[in-house]
């Protein structure tokens, strides 16, 4: 397509942690069709044969733990080149009430999901500078910009993700490196799921529920991976600090 070779990725690195499932996979998998090299930063090894390619490579990495993501970086920048930037999809979500919330559960969520986001920015910033620029996506949450009932943890992450996306944006700007936040809605995913077995919900009743919005479904992991492509490519080319809902209508 000339519109890609023009806007796209074709020859360029991106990085997704969580890229084993859920939105990460769904934008490993369209990043890779439309010409990027993808690395994949994931703890989850039992997928890892099934899914690389020559564009798409693997790494087990822990986004909570700075050895773990500084190492993973290297290799990737080493193994694949022309390091581009990073999409945050690493996330875990724990459906509890502060009183009914356990400390570490709360750690958890805030590592990986906030955490996460902040290491990745540490280790792979100065690599995109050195490029001459670059794009960085966090992933938030609609619950990033309003509250959301017995997910504290969960909430106080997202709306960690999406400040700190401004805050990005405004230190790395000037080494023309753009950092942009998108915010799905419910997603069709093993993490929305999951959600309803911690709630203790029927699974079909709750996937109906969640689908109950303007548009009337739910998301899919390619709604977001497309969203995702648009602030990494140069179809956004001034596009930096912004917070983009992708929900179906259900935050309008």
């Amino acid at each position: 397509m000339e519109w890609e070779k023009q806007f796209g990725l074709s020859g360029k690195t991106v990085i997704v942690t969580g890229g084993s499932s859920g939105i990460g996979q769904g934008c490993v998998e369209f990043l890779a069709s439309v010409g990027a090299s993808v690395a994949v930063f994931d703890l989850n090894e039992a997928k890892k044969r099934k899914r690389e390619t020559a564009a798409v490579r693997h790494f087990r990495c822990d986004v909570t733990d700075e050895a773990s993501v500084r190492s993973c970086v290297e290799h990737a920048e080493k193994e694949l080149g022309n390091l581009f930037g990073f999409v945050h999809c690493a996330g875990v979500i724990r459906r509890r009430s502060a009183p009914d919330l356990e400390e570490a559960d709360w750690n958890a969520v805030l590592n990986v999901n906030l955490k996460g986001a902040y290491l990745m920015a540490k280790h792979v910033i100065p690599a995109l500078a050195e490029n001459g620029g670059g794009s960085v996506v966090l992933i938030g949450s609609g619950w990033g910009i309003k509250g959301g009932p017995k997910a504290v943890s969960y909430c106080a992450a997202k709306g960690g993700v999406v400040n700190l996306t401004r805050a990005l944006a405004i230190d790395h700007g000037p080494q023309n490196i753009r950092v942009n936040c998108v915010c799905p809605g419910d997603v069709d995913t093993p993490l929305l799921r999951d959600e309803a077995r911690q709630l203790g919900y029927n699974l079909d009743s709750w996937l109906a529920e969640s689908a109950e919005r303007p548009l009337h479904r739910l998301g899919t992991p390619l709604d977001i991976a497309k969203a995702v492509y648009f602030f990494l490519s140069d179809l956004s080319p001034w596009a930096s600090g912004s917070v983009l809902v992708v929900d179906g209508g259900g935050t309008a």
